[in-house]
């Protein structure tokens, strides 16, 4: 299988940052380094709901924010004349940054009156919102807290279904929930741009269905050599420039 190596290395960065059946051409992750460290930098912003009593479990968490950006990424607002299309096309032409907050209380209540798209999981809620310019968050936004979100799961979560697309996390890295959410959404994000509209439409109609793990280490090699979209972060925060964070294993991608 030829490799997608060509447009993964740091295009791609978190701060807790012919036919139908044809592959596209047309994936942002595919432009000149150059050019996009030159455009206007827009960043994507997702908000997780973590109540004090009744937090998300982390894998819950990191799968709903992986659907919250496929959902805005398809989303009518997001493309064509929509109102969010000129926002997602210039945050798309520069790096592709997404930061993760978090908020609870009247500070989920201020943040969900804004344009954006709730998306929930089993418990989690994420609020994903069209991008902003770096230093021109929304006050709603910008006082919420970046670092220190972190959350746990009860149990160790189950073996993904068979055929449900998987992004798998390195599991070398030790990332904060926050960092690794936006690092989920990045892999979806890779996967998706992958696809072609046949095969976007049927992981529509799945309603996007995914799971998030931390893949075996003696998997993981196979993994980033797979030729599978791999994520490599940016290192603004948390780990170093070029960590090979997330490998996005969607069946229809497989050799």
């Amino acid at each position: 299988m030829p490799s997608r190596g060509g447009w993964h290395t740091d295009r791609v960065s978190s701060e807790d940052p012919g036919t139908e059946s044809a592959r596209p051409t047309d994936s942002p992750f595919r432009h000149e380094n150059r050019l996009r460290d030159e455009a206007p930098q827009f960043v994507l912003p997702l908000v997780v709901r973590i109540e004090k009593a009744e937090p998300p479990a982390r894998t819950d968490a990191l799968e709903t924010a992986a659907r919250a950006v496929l959902e805005i990424l398809d989303d009518e607002r997001s493309t064509g004349e929509g109102e969010w299309a000129r926002a997602m096309r210039d945050w798309q032409d520069a790096r592709i940054r997404k930061v993760v907050r978090r908020a609870r209380g009247a500070e989920w209540r201020r943040a969900s009156a804004l344009p954006g798209i709730t998306v929930t999981g089993e418990r989690a809620e994420v609020r994903v919102f069209p991008p902003v310019p770096l230093d021109g968050w929304p006050k709603e936004l910008a006082k919420l807290q970046v670092s220190g979100t972190d959350l746990d799961d009860p149990e160790p979560p189950a073996a993904p279904a068979p055929e449900t697309p998987v992004l798998w996390l390195s599991p070398e890295l030790d990332m904060s929930a926050g960092k690794a959410m936006a690092q989920a959404g990045h892999g979806a994000q890779l996967a998706w741009w992958e696809l072609s509209e046949t095969e976007r439409k049927a992981w529509r109609t799945a309603g996007y269905r995914l799971s998030v793990r931390t893949a075996d280490p003696a998997r993981w090699r196979a993994l980033t050599d797979s030729g599978l979209p791999v994520v490599r972060d940016a290192g603004f925060t948390e780990i170093a420039p070029g960590s090979c964070t997330v490998v996005a294993d969607h069946p229809s991608l497989r050799g």
